[in-house]
């Protein structure tokens, strides 16, 4: 495996800047995850990476070697798309056998066998292997895209949204899967998405991304505590952060025009009285949708709590975080 550094990447269509200077380094052994809404340029990232595509400026290198002009199989990395990438006419087996009858790695049939053996049973899909892939599920051509890319031994694996057009279960199944292979395997993975529960579960790192800048970069849980701006603050966390007005609760920091309150950040039974507009149970928790001010939030409570809608709740902020006009965060004393 290896480790990806990007040094001032741009990339441009037209008059459109998709990637605009943007610097991160993907460590050896680490599960990276782009984060970000339609259009922030993840994908494009990962084309870049993958040598699909080339920046206008910046460059990229994969275990220490400049490719930004290599071909992507000079960058010997694996990528898995977000549609299944398989060949219809040929059997699951044939569809695993085949990156590994490359003429340039000269495998004998034996290791093959056992490699294709060894990703099938990982994916639950011995099974399938004599099948057409016309004849599997989605879920399961997708996991047969998953294991074309597993079958090799890469510099890197580069996903882009690959579980996203799975079923809830299979999607939660293969979450667990996938980290679980990278941690056994010690690979270097970049993985786009736009789901933060895949970037909060599966990640070391996730880049967060914002119309073509990388707004933070680090790990997860540093993201979600300390947030740099709203932008960033709102790409984590279920649900959302609130943003509100800063004085909301009273006095705030100087230059602050935001506060942000998480669910957990919303002290109950103390302060001020808000009203309970509805009550989501959701089995291990339940959601609080209040209004305070005339303004709506949403905090979590007990999963087996009483309260119903018009309901008086008493509400006061706890260790909140607070922004300035532009969404940037304001550091307090």
């Amino acid at each position: 495996m290896a480790e990806i550094t990007l040094s001032g990447i741009t990339k441009r269509f037209g008059p459109i800047t998709a990637l605009d200077d943007v610097s991160l380094t993907v460590p050896d052994g680490a599960f990276v995850v782009l984060l970000g809404p339609t259009g922030a340029g993840k994908t494009t990232l990962l084309r870049l990476v993958s040598g699909l595509d080339q920046p206008d400026a910046g460059r990229v290198q994969i275990g220490g070697q400049d490719v930004s002009t290599a071909t992507p199989a000079q960058r010997n990395v694996a990528m898995v798309f977000q549609q299944y990438s398989l060949y219809p006419h040929l059997t699951v087996r044939q569809n695993l056998e085949f990156p590994l009858k490359s003429p340039l790695l000269r495998l004998p049939p034996e290791q093959i066998a056992r490699k294709v053996g060894e990703v099938a049973e990982v994916l639950q899909i011995t099974h399938k292997l004599d099948n057409k892939a016309t004849a599997l599920s989605g879920g399961e051509m997708q996991r047969v895209s998953i294991g074309r890319a597993l079958v090799r031994n890469p510099a890197a694996y580069l996903m882009d949204e690959p579980l996203s057009s799975l079923d809830a279960k299979l999607r939660a199944d293969l979450r667990i899967e996938l980290k679980r292979i990278q941690h056994d395997m010690g690979a270097t993975f970049l993985y786009v998405t736009h789901d933060q529960i895949e970037a909060m579960t599966m990640a070391t790192h996730v880049g967060v991304l914002d119309h073509g800048r990388l707004v933070q970069f680090g790990p997860p849980r540093q993201i979600y505590e300390d947030p740099v701006s709203i932008h960033a603050a709102s790409r984590l966390g279920q649900p959302r952060i609130n943003i509100l007005p800063a004085t909301l609760f009273g006095p705030a920091p100087a230059g602050a025009a935001h506060i942000g309150l998480r669910p957990e950040q919303i002290r109950q039974g103390e302060g001020e009285d808000s009203f309970v507009r509805r009550v989501e149970h959701l089995g291990d928790q339940t959601r609080l949708h209040l209004s305070f001010h005339n303004h709506d939030l949403i905090t979590v409570t007990d999963a087996h709590t009483g309260l119903k809608s018009g309901d008086i709740v008493r509400i006061r902020p706890e260790k909140p975080l607070y922004f300035d006009a532009s969404g940037a965060r304001i550091h307090q004393e």
